[in-house]
């Protein structure tokens, strides 16, 4: 099965504007851009067979050649992460898309390579993404967030047979304070994607829900055409997982950096 690891980056994010190209220092206080860390993180996978920065901006082209990326240059009209892996199908061949989104340096290889595994094994699933169940510091980043009205990383819930039944930027299943079990019964999504080469393109045919459009989740399209996806169960190994989603967020992943 030949897979095929995409990275889209824009430069107008709208919480984040020039996110893939914010520096963050390293343990030996060197700095390196997002998107380089992330290229880096998609290197470490084992069994995929090419890795693409996707993009529409050409400062963040010129980033990535600088650091030795393969880059597509995909349609400014690309509305999130995978409608830009769909714009870019026609020029790449595979079995299944692994979409890594620019914004997550700090994701571990098994990661992406359980959903590797998953899409070779379960015909069922047209996408399977990785679910992290919290810890109490990574719980209590979540409610900080909401409570400061920020929007932080996203939540998922999922049936018995890991089928995904819902994602949210709020925290889901609602605790009530003071009375957070443990385990933390949380689970984080972990913004990375494997399609197969049909969902992807399906995607782009289907309009945008009501849901999608509330929650700005592009996930949750394929939820609402009946579309599979499997959410994946990934265990942290002793990583601290952290996307970068605000300028917040910064110190929380360079504190990670210093402790590795």
């Amino acid at each position: 099965m030949k897979t095929v690891i995409l990275i889209p980056a824009r430069y107008a994010s709208t919480r984040y504007p020039g996110k893939p190209l914010a520096e963050l220092r390293q343990r030996d206080g060197s700095t390196r851009t997002l998107i380089q860390m992330t290229w880096e993180a998609a290197q470490a996978v084992a069994g995929v067979d090419a890795i693409h920065v996707a993009t529409d901006d050409d400062r963040i082209r010129t980033a990535c050649e600088g650091f030795g990326a393969s880059v597509l240059m995909t349609s400014p009209e690309a509305a999130n992460g995978t409608e830009r892996c769909a714009d870019a199908l026609d020029r790449i061949e595979a079995d299944l898309i692994v979409n890594l989104q620019g914004d997550a340096p700090l994701t571990p290889p098994w990661f992406v390579e359980a959903l590797i595994e998953r899409m070779r094994t379960d015909r069922e699933a047209a996408v399977a993404t990785p679910v992290l169940r919290c810890d109490r510091q990574t719980y209590e980043m979540f409610v900080e967030d909401r409570r400061a009205g920020r929007v932080g990383g996203t939540t998922a819930v999922f049936d018995r047979a890991g089928h995904g039944l819902y994602f949210s930027k709020e925290v889901i299943p609602y605790i009530a304070p003071g009375r957070v079990p443990d385990p933390v019964p949380v689970f984080h999504h972990v913004g990375v994607y494997a399609y197969r080469p049909d969902a992807l393109r399906a995607y782009t045919g289907w309009p945008e829900g009501v849901l999608e459009a509330r929650e700005g989740l592009e996930q949750l399209r394929f939820l609402e055409n009946g579309a599979t996806v499997a959410c994946v169960e990934v265990e942290a190994r002793g990583r601290v997982f952290w996307e970068l989603n605000n300028p917040e967020d910064i110190p929380r992943i360079e504190a990670v950096l210093q402790g590795a």
